[in-house]
């Protein structure tokens, strides 16, 4: 696991983006712009992007959550963007 935050401040969601795919890499993030980057924008995609659509009250709520869509039984988070909002999950496929 890799915190930007920590090693990688200030750094453009583009590199980020560019980091992940070479380290073969799913992103966690609160921030929409990687689905425009991909989307809008046309750069590759990495293994997954899981969109956290939601203030959490606590860290252990986004924990919480990450934790509930691994052992969902039949979600797939590889070549997915993954969205999930307070009442509900969405995707769509990576192109």
């Amino acid at each position: 696991m890799v915190a930007v935050a920590e090693e990688m401040p200030g750094v453009p969601d583009r590199a980020v983006l560019l980091r992940a795919i070479e380290e073969e890499r799913a992103i966690l993030t609160f921030d929409r712009d990687y689905g425009a980057l991909i989307y809008r924008h046309g750069l590759p995609a990495p293994v997954g992007v899981i969109y956290l659509r939601f203030a959490p009250q606590s860290p252990l709520e986004t924990a919480e959550r990450v934790l509930t869509l691994t052992g969902t039984p039949g979600l797939t988070l590889e070549e997915r963007l993954t969205v999930v909002e307070p009442s509900q999950v969405r995707q769509r496929s990576l192109p």
